[in-house]
């Protein structure tokens, strides 16, 4: 096999599915263990009072973690805060990570109608990320640099032929896939790895593409009846092992290795969906200590709905309160100020409103492990 050249537009990059074995022993025991982590994951948030209470706090995450490895940095504090303050976003990070989750909504909410991973929902993902009308790229010149300058890939260049490969990958998403080869189709779990080195090396926007892949990542396992939910955030994994994963995409590039990267890739969703777990069994134990906590020392404040609100995100306000019909504009303030005495909460004005934190929840979030 001559040597890559990284200076050259990979014009020539095959199609799906891959000529490879892609079936390995080991990478078929990796499937295994990935596929139970996640069905753990998934039977768990289906079997909670109400599966959905948790997504926004779950959306931000993995948007604050995507975002971060494209080098876009804000902290947990400063997300929660604007999206819960009527204020004005100054921060560029943070405007840029509450785009990221409002562009996962968007491919949610088109799977609905339409549950299929296209082009045109590529487009419409990488425009709500990037707030402007970019579309596939239509002008040579685009190489990707690491951090000394030096090109390590240059993606298929030319409108026409990048339409073809996205073309093709967009078939190999949603027809059932058949190795090269072989009779059976193609696990999904494989597939969700080999569909991501794809979308990444076609490298289809000027700018957006790893964010916009990452979420076909969450809407594939969605469309594939892995995850009902999609509350799981990948990305954390990503930045953890960052080199291993460029390391793992060249190699697939540049000698047709796909093992290590679809291992990786594997991996990843154990990890991630192990992690997961463990975190939302942490909160719920929390929240259900907390609402016994202040239906005992708090009784007349206490109600299911208000627990709910408290553990939606980590900032809450009166407003939040008085539209789930808790009580009027006084009743609610007494009942965050009684909240805040007792040690539930604690208030910060921000502009002029006055949010309240539920520090409980915030140290679950940021806690690493």
């Amino acid at each position: 096999m001559e040597k890559f050249d990284r200076k050259v537009p990979y014009n020539d990059l095959p199609l799906l599915p891959p000529k490879a074995d892609i079936e390995t022993k080991l990478i078929l025991r990796k499937t295994i263990s990935a596929g139970r982590a996640l069905a753990q994951l998934n039977g768990t948030l289906l079997n909670l009072p109400n599966p959905t209470l948790f997504l926004d706090t779950i959306y931000l995450q993995e948007a604050k973690a995507s975002s971060e490895v494209e080098n876009i940095i804000t902290t947990n504090d400063e997300i929660y805060k604007s999206l819960v303050a009527d204020r004005k976003i100054e921060n560029s990070s943070t405007k840029e990570v509450l785009s990221y989750k409002e562009a996962l909504w968007l491919g949610f909410e088109e799977l609905k109608t339409k549950p299929f991973i296209t082009t045109n929902l590529c487009v419409k993902i990488v425009q709500c990320i990037k707030q402007n009308n970019a579309s596939v790229r239509n002008t040579p010149g685009t190489t990707l640099s690491n951090t000394q300058g030096e090109v390590i890939y240059t993606p298929p260049s030319g409108e026409q032929i990048i339409r073809e490969k996205l073309a093709n990958l967009e078939k190999f998403i949603n027809e059932p896939a058949r190795s090269a080869g072989g009779d059976e189709t193609i696990d999904p779990l494989i597939k969700m790895a080999i569909l991501h080195y794809q979308f990444e090396a076609i490298h289809p926007f000027s700018d957006g593409n790893g964010r916009t892949g990452r979420i076909l990542l969450l809407l594939y396992l969605k469309i594939s009846g892995l995850l009902d939910t999609p509350a799981i955030y990948l990305s954390e994994y990503i930045i953890k092992n960052k080199i291993e994963y460029y390391r793992c995409l060249r190699d697939v590039t540049e000698k047709n290795e796909w093992e290590d990267f679809i291992l990786y890739m594997l991996d990843m969703i154990e990890v991630t969906a192990n992690k997961g777990l463990k975190r939302l069994n942490k909160i719920t134990v929390t929240m259900e200590e907390t609402a016994n906590e202040i239906k005992k020392k708090l009784p007349k404040v206490y109600s299911k709905d208000l627990i709910e609100i408290l553990f939606r995100l980590p900032y809450t306000k009166r407003q939040h309160l008085i539209d789930k019909n808790i009580g009027n504009l006084k009743t609610v303030g007494n009942y965050l100020i009684a909240l805040e005495e007792n040690g539930f909460l604690k208030s910060e004005k921000v502009g002029k409103e006055k949010l309240y934190l539920n520090q409980r929840l915030l140290k679950i979030l940021e806690d690493k492990e």
